[in-house]
């Protein structure tokens, strides 16, 4: 008997038999749970925007006047004794001229900023030249915001067309409600955990997008091929050949996810985390939080999504219908199911109701029904001049 294979190999084939799209409620209440949760974070944590959104000054200071901890203490105290407030973030940052920690206040007047520079020349014993400092308004957050809004609104509004024009307006809805629901997700991370909102972040939103429609047209194309001509025939429902297109397209997925996550899990865990490069910290988290979540929307969301809405298109509801009475009448073995082992008068051989109601399977529409042929008849035709004995002789 041949060794049963692996889940690993069986979802490579395609033939692991998840059944995704029959638990749907799920996934749906699930991801409702997820966007309730980001929603109420949205309204109760708000954002934590960095400095080109909120307004502010930045300084930074040599790393060699001593620890970040020290550091960080030092101008914390400088920033309160000059009316700044708290510091907004603090880091330790890589340049073209050596390591240098990086703190970022609200937005101070001129007089406020020279004089919290001057401290801090002070209390580190150095030039008040090597201290820099940056003002950023607002008003540059704000136009940066508007203009990804406006290319997020070109860019789904193109992806919506060429959808309807490659697949269908129903797959069009859809990829797009999946697009959505990841930018939710990852939005509501970044507000839970506390993640800084910069520009680099919001370009990282819009790249996630491409890479999350990938995915979906991927799983879509196989939906579309399994479900080519699907009325023609009883043995499946949409949503039976839907999902088995998931399962064929899973690993895919998953690989591609994987492929695609461990070069930006290296850009944020190496790059940022080891190596210090701050600037690439805000553009790789939201890379790797996106795409992760990205990998969940294309299998348990987009084609789910599609499914219900195929549901309401009455073609596909009576072929549901169809393709659950033939299943029905095949469990109450009133009819033998596609493939049944047959006597030898030809009649089909007794039904179990089980084994029947598992087979499933169902002969194209218009076929002939199977049934006892008659005796000394070819293809079940009365004998005739075509089927004289062999040795008759010809008048």
């Amino acid at each position: 008997m041949a060794k049963s294979s692996g889940l690993a190999t069986r979802l490579y084939r395609g033939e692991a038999g998840l059944n995704i799209i029959g638990k749907r409620k799920l996934w749906f209440s699930i991801a409702g749970a997820l966007i309730l949760v980001a929603i109420l974070s949205f309204a109760v944590r708000e954002f934590s925007l960095g400095i080109e959104f909120a307004g502010g000054n930045s300084f930074q200071v040599p790393a060699s006047v001593g620890t970040l901890e020290k550091v960080e203490q030092v101008a914390e105290e400088v920033v309160a004794a000059q009316g700044g407030g708290e510091i907004v973030s603090f880091q330790e940052v890589g340049g073209a001229g050596g390591e240098f920690y990086e703190f970022r206040t609200a937005e101070l007047n001129a007089e406020q900023s020279n004089a919290v520079k001057t401290e801090l020349a002070g209390e580190f014993g150095i030039d008040a030249a090597q201290v820099s400092v940056s003002q950023v308004s607002a008003a540059w957050g704000t136009q940066v915001t508007q203009r990804a809004l406006l290319g997020l609104v070109i860019f789904v509004a193109l992806v919506t067309l060429y959808l309807i024009l490659r697949f269908e307006w129903r797959m069009a809805v859809a990829a797009v409600s999946s697009l959505v629901l990841n930018l939710v997700l990852t939005a509501g991370v970044y507000s839970l955990v506390g993640f800084e909102v910069t520009p680099s972040t919001v370009i990282g939103f819009l790249t996630i997008l491409g890479f999350a429609l990938y995915d979906v047209v991927v799983v879509f194309d196989k939906v579309q091929e399994n479900t080519r001509s699907i009325t023609a025939s009883n043995s499946q429902t949409y949503g039976d050949a839907a999902n088995l297109a998931v399962n064929q397209t899973l690993m895919r997925s998953i690989n591609t996810g994987l492929v695609a996550l461990l070069p930006v899990g290296g850009l944020l865990f190496i790059g940022a985390g080891l190596l210090g490069a701050g600037t690439l910290k805000d553009l790789g988290l939201v890379l790797f939080v996106g795409m992760a979540i990205a990998v969940y929307s294309s299998i348990f969301f987009a084609t789910p999504v599609l499914v219900s809405l195929k549901d309401f298109e009455p073609r596909i509801q009576a072929h549901n219908k169809r393709v659950l009475a033939r299943r029905g009448a095949i469990a109450r073995g009133e009819i033998a199911p596609k493939g049944a082992p047959r006597a030898k008068d030809g009649e089909a051989e007794p039904v179990d109701p089980e084994q029947a109601a598992l087979a499933g399977a169902a002969p194209k529409v218009g076929s002939r029904p199977a049934g006892k042929r008659a005796t000394g008849a070819r293809g079940g035709r009365p004998g005739g001049a075509g089927n004289r004995p062999s040795g008759a002789k010809r008048r």
